[in-house]
């Protein structure tokens, strides 16, 4: 019985049950962190760094390690159910940063803050196509930073 309710939720539909509640709609989330430099005997590695997410009222909900172990460059795939989010995540321009998020129903939501900073002139002279994001089950999360 439970090895069928793992693969039901590896599997299913896009929901997450709790015990004695009726199950909740879910998306995804994909966070491009800033990344740490592991060595691992003259073999570099790029961790993503680890972050949190907090619920709309500001309560904390999880933190996320953002990478199974110090040589996997390659950051999780979280899922959440759907709903408002604030991510409090570390840049690789910025710093800490706290950024507002939404995850919908059965989308993917990639946040990556310094792409967003370092692709701005590409994208303000060759505006992206938002049909072909829609179309990929994709939500981008952005964000656009004041200069000081």
């Amino acid at each position: 019985m439970l090895l069928i309710a793992q693969l039901a939720l590896c599997f299913g539909g896009p929901t997450v049950a709790q015990a004695g509640q009726a199950e909740l709609p879910q998306g995804y989330l994909l966070v491009y962190s800033a990344t740490d430099q592991f060595d691992d005997g003259g073999t570099f590695y790029y961790p993503h760094s680890p972050y949190s997410i907090y619920m709309a009222d500001g309560k904390f909900f999880k933190n996320v390690e953002n990478h199974i172990s110090r040589s996997d460059e390659i950051p999780e795939l979280v899922t959440l159910p759907a709903g408002s989010y604030t991510i409090v995540l570390r840049s690789e321009n910025r710093g800490y940063i706290r950024l507002p998020i939404v995850i919908r129903t059965g989308r993917r939501t990639i946040l990556d803050p310094d792409e967003i900073q370092t692709d701005l002139q590409k994208r303000v002279a060759r505006p992206r196509d938002p049909r072909r994001v829609a179309k990929a089950g994709t939500t981008r999360a952005h964000a656009f930073f004041a200069n000081n």
